[in-house]
């Protein structure tokens, strides 16, 4: 970000937080009901708002959508789930976090060249939003992110994140897992989701996800 990071920023988040354009997601957001591990918490149950290096954010990191117990809780993307502490260690030895962990909002955790994003802003069921959602997200907050963030390098965390870059960018190409494209400048990072479905499995190793990082570095000069 550049001039005025911060009073953009701020104008967004306010802004942002009171969207209520997609009744499904509004409904699921504001019904889930807490884990018993976490029933003191007050669960966030708004749109979730994006964070990172707001006066040198080169690289922008791209997820799917805020988890249900995650973002949805805590009210920061990539924070107080399984996928966010995967993600937070690899950021974590790529250099560009301070704690291998993103557990609150008040956790102290600082990230360095980075702003953390989604495409959809508010928890879906299952882990999926439908097409309109999808679009109206990237209509509504995504690309408007992406004019004002004007990163160097973009990591794509799976493919819906993907498809909303596509989207807010008007381009054509496949997903493919460590690869990357270029556009006006722009070079777009692939990777599998940090999500338990593939981290678990093997599918998407630690090395591989701060290897992907690191080349978004080199690339965006961090």
């Amino acid at each position: 970000m550049r001039i005025n990071a911060v009073s953009w920023y701020n104008d967004f988040i306010g802004r942002l937080v009171q969207c209520r354009a997609c009744p499904r997601l509004v409904s699921y957001r504001e019904s889930v009901k807490p884990l018993p591990r976490f029933m003191n918490d007050d669960y966030w149950r708004r749109p979730v708002p994006p964070w990172g290096d707001l006066g040198n954010a080169r690289i922008m990191i791209v997820g799917l959508a805020p988890a249900a117990h995650g973002g949805n809780r805590t009210g920061r993307m990539f924070t107080g789930d399984s996928s966010a502490q995967f993600l937070f260690r690899a950021l974590y030895e790529a250099g560009l976090s301070s704690k291998p962990y993103s557990i609150s909002r008040n956790d102290g955790v600082t990230i360095k060249c980075v702003y953390i994003t989604s495409v959809v802003k508010c928890a879906p069921p299952n882990n999926r939003p439908n097409n309109e959602e999808i679009h109206t997200c990237v209509s509504n907050w995504f690309r408007y992110e992406l004019e004002h963030v004007r990163p160097r390098a973009i990591v794509a965390l799976g493919h819906i994140a993907f498809l909303g870059i596509k989207l807010a960018l008007g381009i054509k190409a496949e997903f493919k897992h460590g690869g990357y494209i270029d556009f006006n400048g722009v070079r777009i990072f692939m990777s599998y989701h940090p999500s338990p479905r593939n981290t678990n499995t093997g599918r998407l190793r630690i090395e591989d996800l701060v290897m992907i990082l690191r080349m978004a570095m080199e690339y965006a000069g961090c």
